[in-house]
């Protein structure tokens, strides 16, 4: 049994930045040296969708998806301001100030260093980011703050509810204003591969289990089985896009700069809107924080799926995704001190 006392966080989730940026280079590297092999990766689809791609993705949501509670949902009407506000960040703000930021520094500021076609697959890339919020890391976040876990697991649990309905007309509606087509059937069969079907098997996994050998081991022993496969899968899934990405990287590696800095601004900038309302509204800082963390964080597998799905394993607008899952640990890391260290301006319990 696991120590109350453990860190929530482990060791490949702590140092996962160190871990990405050793990937990205092997991931070049192979595309380099050994380019046979991405090409032949490439050849492995259906519809569009690359199989090896899918897997891994499959392995990085579902141990996410079995976390989720559902029956806690009866609880929202108890206490709903820290879900309006993260509602109301997530899908009436975010994904447009994440479009405004990235056309700013894409197509204006940048504009002497970006082709006009590269910064619209960018443009694509970061608005899949800033339409899919959440990700099973919050639940880490969260535990770092002493965040109210049944609280943090509704939020998120909405949103993954919410994102069924929203993240397809938001990004049909965005990326049609950036002039780009995205055909509705390739998005709802990705959201279908990559939310539904995890969600479904991660809910059945989670009744089964707790029935079988009740919800002390489950939180206990089953979940925590699954940390490093998460991390192992990502991990994998970036060899392979960056194995793809070689030459491109290799020709214009000033670009993962130039994508990382509106990513990083928009991270700041929705957690300081979120963390701020929730002060505003007075609430309790043990829901303000995993909101904040909610707002700001991103669901980047399945942006990054989104992006293979809707424009390729080799397209710019899947290297943008990838650059969020580069700059999000380091960040959210800094947000969660940050937190910590404004604890006092929320009202005690």
């Amino acid at each position: 049994m696991r120590s109350p006392n453990s860190s929530p966080i482990n060791f490949f989730q702590r140092y996962l930045t160190v871990w990405v940026l050793l990937c990205m280079l092997a991931g070049v590297a192979i595309g380099h040296f050994l380019p046979a092999i991405p090409a032949a990766l490439g050849k492995m689809e259906i519809d569009g969708i690359s199989i090896p791609i899918a897997i891994l993705i499959w392995l990085m949501i579902y141990p996410m998806m079995i976390k989720v509670d559902f029956e806690s949902i009866r609880a929202v009407g108890r206490a709903p301001k820290g879900l309006f506000v993260t509602w109301i960040a997530n899908w009436l703000i975010k994904p447009f100030t994440m479009y405004a930021l990235a056309y700013a520094f894409f197509f204006v500021l940048f504009r002497p260093l970006l082709p006009a076609d590269l910064a619209t697959s960018y443009l694509a890339g970061a608005v899949l980011l800033g339409a899919a919020p959440c990700t099973a890391m919050v639940f880490v976040w969260s535990t770092l703050t002493r965040g109210n876990p049944a609280y943090t697991i509704v939020q998120v649990a909405t949103n993954d509810l919410i994102i069924l309905v929203a993240f397809v007309p938001i990004v049909k509606f965005l990326l049609g204003v950036s002039h780009v087509s995205v055909p509705y059937d390739v998005l709802f069969l990705s959201i279908f591969l990559f939310v539904v079907i995890p969600l479904a098997a991660g809910v059945a996994t989670r009744l089964f289990v707790v029935r079988k050998k009740g919800l002390a081991y489950f939180e206990q022993e089953f979940v925590h089985s699954f940390d490093g496969i998460t991390t192992a899968g990502l991990l994998l899934t970036l060899v392979i896009i960056f194995s793809s990405q070689a030459q491109i990287i290799l020709e214009n590696p000033l670009h993962i700069l130039l994508i990382a800095v509106p990513l990083i601004l928009q991270t700041f900038l929705i957690f300081g809107l979120t963390y701020g309302a929730c002060c505003l509204l007075r609430l309790p800082f043990s829901i303000a924080a995993p909101a904040g963390f909610i707002g700001a964080s991103n669901f980047f597998e399945l942006a990054v799926a989104v992006a293979i799905a809707l424009f390729g394993v080799t397209s710019p607008a899947a290297l943008a995704t990838t650059v969020g899952v580069l700059t999000e640990v380091p960040i959210m890391l800094t947000l969660v001190r940050l937190a910590n260290l404004t604890r006092d301006h929320f009202p005690r319990p």
